[in-house]
């Protein structure tokens, strides 16, 4: 049972099945969803409740569709957005990052990777002390030694150049979740940075040289990288 503690996240998606499956999802994992299924609905449930996220659709019908809401909420405030959107054209992806969204999800997609996500956003969002995250994250043997910029293999040292280090850091701040080339190039490179998004399989070779079977980073459907 939710209580009136639980984090808030308000949903804004006109599918009705959608939003009831993702709606039930969020609520297992203790938020608490108030829904809307136009884009005027959903900037009144913002303003009533004050959520601490914002999942939308950005092709909602009607007049206000996902990137007019997300334009419209980045005017005067900083509210994680996950955007969910069926076209995963590049110029759909860049407008809605440039608009300010946190994160985008392509459907069709899991919810509990949806969860995942949410949860992803929230601990880089949230300034509470106890979502910050360690000084070193640990992942088997394998030690991420954020401070220092080091990593360790059963307590010694490994040579790492920096987007090595930058890109095993982020694959282990989400550890379990399924990760595209380019939310992983956007995540280390930055949404700026052009190029093949094939290097991130370069990096990802040097790394399992590096550091062996002690890190298991799987190949996810052959278009991204999940870290165990």
């Amino acid at each position: 049972m939710t209580g009136s503690e639980d984090p808030v996240v308000v949903l804004v998606e006109d599918d009705p099945n959608i939003a009831s499956l993702v709606d039930m999802y969020l609520r297992q994992e203790g938020y608490r969803v108030y829904q809307a299924a136009d884009g005027k609905t959903g900037l009144d449930r913002l303003k009533q409740h004050r959520p601490k996220a914002v999942i939308l659709d950005i092709g909602l019908a009607g007049d206000l569709d996902g990137i007019q809401i997300c334009r419209e909420l980045r005017a005067t405030s900083d509210i994680p957005i996950i955007m969910l959107t069926a076209r995963d054209s590049e110029v759909d992806r860049v407008l809605g990052l440039e608009l300010g969204a946190d994160d985008y999800v392509t459907k069709p997609f899991s919810p509990r990777e949806l969860v995942a996500r949410i949860r992803a956003v929230l601990r880089r969002t949230d300034g509470a002390p106890q979502a910050a995250l360690p000084a070193v994250l640990e992942v088997g043997d394998v030690e991420v030694d954020i401070a220092r910029r080091e990593v360790r293999l059963g307590g010694n040292p490994v040579p790492i150049t920096a987007r090595e280090f930058d890109l095993l850091q982020y694959l282990a701040e989400n550890l379990g979740l399924a990760l595209s080339r380019r939310q992983l190039l956007d995540g280390v490179w930055g949404y700026d940075w052009v190029g093949d998004e094939r290097t991130v399989d370069v990096h990802v070779l040097q790394l399992r040289k590096k550091l062996g079977d002690a890190l298991n980073i799987t190949t996810v459907r052959g278009v991204g990288y999940r870290l165990d």
